[in-house]
């Protein structure tokens, strides 16, 4: 069983950025697909952006495309979330997920979750 564990989370500015890192226990991290999604105080859990598990894919919510960047490095199994041009509506829990899957959106394919990371944007 793989476990998560998000850091890098924090209070800054708007225009602001901040670097999430999910890292994993586990090898087998080399072989899923990576999430991340975000969850805001009186709000769902929403998808924020999604990366295959060899790094070619990619893909984002409409809201973040341009401003935030998923990556992952395998050699180290962990997975990033670069945050630049960061807006108030971008504060949230922000978690990351994993699955054996192929690429999805859908918040009920993911197996794995951390424990999720604080970011706060204020304005």
């Amino acid at each position: 069983q793989v476990q998560l564990v998000e850091s890098g989370g924090g209070l800054v500015q708007a225009g602001g950025s901040l670097k999430l890192y999910c890292a994993a226990s586990d090898r087998t991290f080399s072989g899923y697909a990576v999430a991340w999604f975000r969850h805001a105080s009186g709000k769902g859990r929403e998808f924020v952006a999604q990366i295959g598990w060899t790094g070619t894919y990619t893909y984002y919510v409409d809201s973040v495309k341009g401003r935030f960047t998923i990556s992952r490095d395998n050699a180290k199994n962990t997975a990033y979330l670069q945050m630049n041009s960061l807006k108030p509506e971008d504060t949230a829990v922000y978690y990351c997920a994993a699955w054996s899957g192929s690429v999805s959106t859908r918040e009920s394919d993911y197996r794995y979750w951390g424990q999720g990371t604080q970011v706060t944007v204020s304005s």
